[in-house]
Order: C-alpha cells, then sequence, then structure tokens
C-alpha cells in the first residue's frame, strides 16, 4: 500500500500536516500542508509542493524564489496523519530570508528574534506585500503604523474603509481624471489587501478564482452561483 493510501485524509480533512526538516543537519525548516495532489506530486517530481491555505492552490516550493527542496526521505507518523520530510534545502526555507521559519525564541519576557535574515527572497509585488500586510496585523506597532492601527480596530473599521475607498474611486472614474482614478484605485487595492489579510486570504485566490471563470459566460457563472 502507498503512502498516500495510508494517510488518514478524513481525520486531517483533507490537509495533511508536513513537517520540513534539513537532511544535512536535522534543523526543522518549516511546517505546511498538502492535499493528496500537492503530496502526488512531490512523489512524482522529488520536489516538494504543497497546498496553500491562503491561496487555495497548490505550490512548488520556491517556484518564484527558486529557493526549492528536493526530498530525500519520507516519513508517516505512527497515527497516519502527519508527515515529515527531509529535504535538501537550496538557498533558505523561510519568505523572510532566513534559513528556517523558526527564529522567534519565546521567552517569558515575551519573543525574540534569534535569525538574522541571510538574503532577499524574489517574489513578486502582491505577495511581498501580501506578507508585509501579515507583518503588520501580528507584530505591527500602532504608535507608528496605519495598517497596524487599522487591524487593532478590527473587522468594522477594516471593512468601513473598503466602502469609502470604492466610493472614492467610483467619483474618480465619473470624473474622467487618470491620476486620480490611479491614486484612488490603488487605495481601493490596499484596503481589500487589508481585508484579506485579516482573513488571512492571499490575494492570487482571488486571481485564481478569475482564472476559473476564464471561458465562462458571466451571466452563466452567476446564475451557477445563485443555485
Amino acid at each position: 500500500m502507498g503512502v498516500i493510501e495510508q494517510i488518514n485524509w478524513e481525520k486531517t480533512g483533507g490537509l495533511l500536516p508536513v513537517v520540513v526538516q534539513s537532511v544535512e543537519d536535522n534543523q526543522v525548516l518549516m511546517v505546511a500542508y498538502m492535499d493528496r495532489e500537492a503530496l502526488q506530486r512531490t512523489l512524482e517530481t522529488g520536489y516538494a509542493h504543497y497546498y496553500s491555505r491562503s491561496r487555495r492552490k497548490i505550490w512548488k516550493k520556491g517556484e518564484q524564489s527558486g529557493h526549492t527542496q528536493r526530498v530525500k526521505e519520507l516519513y508517516l507518523d505512527c497515527d497516519n496523519d502527519t508527515l515529515l520530510l527531509k529535504v535538501e534545502q537550496k538557498g533558505v526555507a523561510c519568505h523572510t530570508g532566513r534559513q528556517s521559519c523558526f527564529f522567534k525564541k519565546v521567552e517569558r519576557e515575551g519573543v525574540s528574534e534569534t535569525l538574522p535574515k541571510e538574503v532577499e527572497i524574489g517574489y513578486n509585488f502582491l505577495d511581498t506585500l501580501y506578507h508585509l500586510l501579515l507583518e503588520r496585523k501580528q507584530n505591527g506597532d500602532t504608535a507608528t503604523s496605519y495598517t497596524a492601527q487599522l487591524f487593532q480596530k478590527g473587522e468594522n473599521s477594516i471593512l468601513k474603509k473598503v466602502v469609502e475607498e470604492a466610493g472614492e474611486f467610483t467619483f474618480a472614474v465619473k470624473d474622467r481624471d487618470p491620476r486620480q482614478i490611479v491614486y484612488e484605485g490603488a487605495d481601493l487595492l490596499f484596503h481589500l489587501l487589508v481585508a484579506l489579510a485579516y482573513r488571512d486570504i492571499h490575494p492570487e485566490a482571488l486571481i485564481e478564482e478569475l482564472k476559473r471563470r476564464q471561458g465562462i459566460s458571466g451571466l452563466e457563472e452567476k446564475r451557477n452561483r445563485i443555485g
């Protein structure tokens, strides 16, 4: 019986937790998730593929940055609901530029960063901005960061800003001023991204949804959604 058939997918809700270690020194690099297809691609290609819960899609580790993970060993735990990968890490594992995602040491006084950034990771702008928003949500200083203030105020304040910016954008379009359309459109997009980050949804999930609709009549898609 293959590993895919041995996994208790019902228990994991269809997403298998995966602990990733360096094959060289056993350093824990990251924790991610796989669905059946991601695991199948990993087994077929020899490179780690995961399922992104925020993007709602399968992704190959390092597909943008080049920091791939070549799988050397796989271990399934005793309950058949967690996978351990030992990988040959090219470059670094963490999107912050650190070797491992586990660089924050928890102490009684608080949390301190123990590993410096090693390299800059080359992601696209939306991905970089999304991770910056997540950082502001988790660790932002409300005394100096407008975004951190928004996250602290919560859902109603965030959504109110989305509505306000949408209104300003529509007025700019009606006024036919290209500079104002771009300016207000950027404000609207930023606050939309804040709302997505608040719910831990990557903006690429929206792009994937638009791709899914490609070639489908808008009227048909709307009917299917209502039905």
